[in-house]
């Protein structure tokens, strides 16, 4: 049945209005939700949006503002977290330093990996794995490795990190010398290698990404620990 004249501007009228009110409960309904987030899920939420604007703007040009509006939450909730533009910072960079660690630790010492070959490549995929090369976390290493002689907490954090790395690789590597009967081979001179050509393998993807590649970082890190420990791990000829 044809509709009347008068219903259908009634109808012409009101149905962008109703779409309007049903749009504006969704957005309510979501913030409403992100609000409702437990503690620990909004903390990290805050901490991811911190890397991605450090990622884009730096650590001098990443602000409460900036963050909060990535993360999609208030002010307030930040402030609630965090207190403090210094404080956020500090709490992202522990984070990011945190989850590298616990991942090497688990490689070494969770079972996983039975031999010293094994744990070697691991550690080797692990330190080239996408997760670790995400942009915004390699942002985060370069920014704060920047701002680390000026910051006493930022030195720290990296400096225990770096100690730790260092003293599990020497292990690791120590194993493998005493395995393999390598001659004239240092495991702490080894593993300090390893760590500083980690770092700049991660720098060079960070800041030339056009020019250097995953695969690239992965073929020189490769002929590093194959050139120490040619029984453990293969040169890769590809």
């Amino acid at each position: 049945m044809a509709i009347a004249p008068q219903k259908r501007d009634d109808i012409a009228h009101k149905t962008p209005l109703r779409n309007l009110r049903i749009v504006t409960k969704l957005s309510e309904k979501k913030a409403t939700s992100r609000r409702a987030l437990p503690k620990e899920v909004r903390r990290k939420q805050l901490i991811q949006a911190t890397m991605e604007s450090i990622a884009e703007n730096g650590l001098s040009g990443t602000t409460m503002a900036t963050v909060t509006r990535k993360a999609g939450l208030s002010m307030g909730i930040a402030n609630l977290h965090f207190e403090s533009k210094d404080k956020m910072l500090v709490e992202t960079l522990q984070y990011v330093t945190d989850e590298y660690s616990n991942g090497q630790m688990d490689i070494l010492t969770s079972g996983k990996y039975t031999t010293i070959a094994e744990k070697i490549q691991a550690i080797l995929d692990f330190d080239l794995s996408p997760k670790v090369l995400h942009k915004s976390k390699l942002a985060v290493w370069v920014a704060f490795w920047g701002e680390a002689k000026a910051r006493p907490t930022y030195q720290r954090i990296r400096t225990q990190a770096d100690i730790q790395s260092e003293n599990a690789f020497r292990d690791l590597f120590q194993g493998a010398i005493d395995e393999g009967g390598y001659a004239d081979t240092d495991a702490d001179m080894l593993a300090r290698g390893y760590t500083a050509l980690v770092d700049g393998l991660w720098l060079d993807l960070l800041v030339s990404p056009k020019q250097f590649n995953r695969s690239k970082a992965m073929k020189i890190a490769r002929h590093y620990l194959a050139s120490a420990f040619p029984q453990h791990i293969q040169i890769d000829t590809k």
